[in-house]
């Protein structure tokens, strides 16, 4: 296991050191209480981890605040469409692993609930509370077996994260208060020359009337390579990725799964990408990175709020896409508070026409889209161009500062503007170009807005955190003209988090 944890330091600091935002470290690493209590008393408990973890966050999101009104009237002026939410969120994991010398196994328990969201809605599936699982419920519970000291295969079975690169297209959505998961059966082949995982599973979906679980019509498999000595300065991997979804998912009972995660559309898409950034300090102060992505196969165009009749009735759509970012930086090492500068461009394609036969519209799979678009969470990699720059700084060892701008473009007028979920702002009653609601508006702006971003974390005590942001939306033409008829008005969001490692 100790092999396995030197392979993979390299890929763990990389991601660290060239994200634009990361929270601090404490100032000595901390197991939690009863782990340092264990292990103070028998050596030999240092192979269990026993603990648990706890975050609260409240959360004030004005203008654009995704409650009942929905995210078709983010931004609107009118009275009648509620888009102000203040809520708490609570999350608490408990754990229990074990790592052997050849065999290991993690159990993990995940109570997650919300206070005060508006989003609630007694009758909608899951009561309409995204970040509310109703109880306790399991997270994680799988096995591992191999050593790769002593043999380059390993296997893990069970319900896991899966967590690949920079997590734009896969990552276990540690923001969102339920997390993502999978049941998945993960076989990886490492050495010092070359890696990769084959996983096959399927998405768990939080269901707030019954235990989590995934859904036997959902496959999701891929294959995720990495070259650690093809390049001597770069981080190298390669990936491909299927997801196939049948069309018989929409009968199955969703009464408990909240939008924006129910059943996803039946599909076959096939995802390729190659991914390469620096390693730590390879070129002095300077750092670059880029993904490319490419998706092909084919898909229907459900979305959470598609009737059973209308999914089931979808046409199939041949699909191809792309996706793309590129980024470069510039650390100033010498100063002791280690200032960053960082330009980020991201893109995802949008679809040309939604009369055809064809889909262009980039699918997101499955990502922590809160690390990349904006902390408002207004926009995912669909559709969108979004140019990043991301100033950092470190006032001490156990403190971040991060002041971020954004400004966001639509790849096509003749798609949808896709919210955080992937989900498109689709307000059917207005005509095209009346300005009363987002649709698919040809003729307007490509110009969706510009964010404003000030993220702080400190870590005060080994064990606890806490973390805050104040972030401003201004409207760009996109939004002003979609909401000429309504009205409009530029958004805020304000957050404060304290975690805690017991």
């Amino acid at each position: 296991m100790k092999t396995i944890h030197r392979l993979l330091l390299p890929v763990a600091l990389a991601t660290s050191a060239l994200a634009q935002y990361a929270p601090p470290p404490p100032a000595r690493p901390f197991p939690g209480f009863a782990n340092e209590m264990l292990r103070a008393d028998n050596v030999y408990m240092s192979a269990w981890d026993i603990a648990a973890s706890y975050r609260l966050r409240f959360e004030d999101k004005i203008g654009a605040g995704f409650t009942d009104a929905g995210s078709n009237w983010d931004f609107s002026k009118r009275r009648v469409d509620d888009n102000n939410n203040s809520y708490l969120l609570s999350r608490f994991m408990p754990r229990v692993g074990y790592i052997g010398k050849r065999v290991a196994f993690t159990v993990e328990a995940r109570a997650s609930s919300s206070f005060g969201d508006e989003r609630y809605n007694a009758t909608a599936p899951g009561k309409g509370l995204a970040e509310n699982d109703s109880g306790i419920d399991l997270h994680q519970a799988f096995l591992f077996v191999g050593n790769h000291k002593e043999f380059p295969v390993s296997l893990k079975i069970g319900r896991q994260e899966l967590n690949y690169g920079d997590q734009r297209l896969i990552g276990p959505f540690k923001w969102n208060n339920n997390m993502r998961t999978f049941d998945a059966l993960k076989v990886r082949w490492q050495n010092p020359l070359f890696g990769v995982d084959v996983f096959t599973g399927g998405l768990v979906y939080n269901d707030a009337n019954n235990l989590n679980k995934s859904n036997s019509q959902d496959h999701f498999s891929g294959a995720y390579f990495n070259f650690p000595t093809l390049l001597k300065n770069e981080i190298t991997e390669g990936y491909f990725l299927a997801r196939d979804v049948e069309r018989g998912i929409a009968t199955d009972n969703w009464s408990g799964v909240a939008a924006p995660f129910r059943f996803s559309g039946a599909q076959d898409t096939y995802t390729a990408g190659i991914r390469v950034k620096t390693k730590p300090n390879a070129y002095d102060p300077w750092d670059y990175g880029y993904e490319l992505m490419y998706q092909f196969g084919n898909r229907t165009a459900v979305f959470p709020a598609t009737t059973v009749a209308a999914a089931l009735a979808a046409p199939r759509l041949s699909h191809h896409a792309y996706a793309w970012v590129v980024q470069g930086g510039y650390t100033w090492t010498q100063s002791t508070i280690q200032p960053r500068l960082a330009l980020i461009y991201s893109a995802g394609s949008g679809d040309k026409s939604a009369t055809d036969t064809k889909s262009g519209t980039f699918q997101n799979l499955f990502p922590t889209n809160h690390l990349f678009y904006g902390y408002m969470d207004l926009s995912s990699l669909q559709n969108l161009h979004d140019i990043r720059l991301a100033y950092t700084l470190k006032p001490t060892t156990t403190s971040t500062i991060a002041l971020e701008g954004h400004s966001h473009f639509l790849n096509r007028t003749s798609d949808f503007w896709y919210n955080v979920a992937g989900v498109p702002r689709n307000f059917a009653g207005a005509a095209v170009g009346s300005g009363g609601g987002y649709r698919i508006n040809p003729s307007y702006s490509k110009h969706v807005g510009n964010e404003l971003d000030l993220v702080a974390a400190w870590t005060f005590k080994p064990y606890a955190q806490i973390e805050a942001a104040a972030c401003r939306y201004f409207r760009g033409d996109y939004i002003k003209q979609s909401l000429a008829a309504v009205g409009s008005k530029d958004a805020s969001y304000f957050y404060v988090q304290l975690t805690l490692n017991l």
